[in-house]
């Protein structure tokens, strides 16, 4: 059994679950998120909480006790509170702004980079090297967070580039000047 799996899921006021065969759907203030689930393991919807038990003991449903019991977890709390990512911008002339559906990143390239965003994040930037990335879906804030990041991934020298706020970057000292 799956020390994370076996571990209720405690359903907040105002957010809504329901189990259509296989398919769990959460609705929230935040918003609605549907997942389909495998068939190594059922869930039990009762009274303020939710719990995830594995069908069979095999290693299969085991693994799958966990993940299913996370991911139900997390859309949870994607409708109840939301998740967000925050990334730094470093670099002279670096700097970033929204406007009109787009992330529009001064990078050092020739041209401005254009990120679109997606219907279901929320964009926005606090000053010109600060961006925030937010939304219900934990899968959808981190991938558009790393999508942003790989277009200029800090380097270690002087330590241009996008980064997340909790990522620190380890400096090379680079040449020593020494012939």
């Amino acid at each position: 059994m799956s020390r994370i799996g076996k571990l209720p899921i405690a359903i907040p006021a105002g957010v809504k679950v329901s189990l259509l065969g296989s398919l769990v759907t959460v609705e929230g203030p935040k918003g609605k998120l549907s997942r389909d689930h495998l068939g190594h393991v059922g869930l039990d919807l009762t009274e303020g909480e939710i719990k995830v038990r594995a069908l069979d003991s095999s290693g299969q449903a085991g693994a799958y006790h966990g993940l299913y019991r996370t991911l139900i977890n997390n859309m949870v709390v994607g409708v109840s509170q939301g998740f967000s990512k925050v990334l730094v911008i470093s670099g002279v002339g670096y700097r970033a702004e929204v406007k009109d559906g787009l992330l529009l990143l001064n990078l050092g390239y020739s041209m401005t980079v254009e990120y679109a965003i997606e219907k279901d994040l929320a964009i926005s930037t606090e000053g010109p090297n600060k961006i925030i990335i937010s939304g219900a879906d934990k899968e959808k804030v981190g991938q558009a967070s790393s999508e942003i990041r790989s277009i200029r991934p800090p380097e270690p020298y002087k330590g241009k580039g996008i980064r997340y706020e909790t990522e620190t970057i380890v400096h090379k000292v680079g040449k020593s000047g020494v012939k």
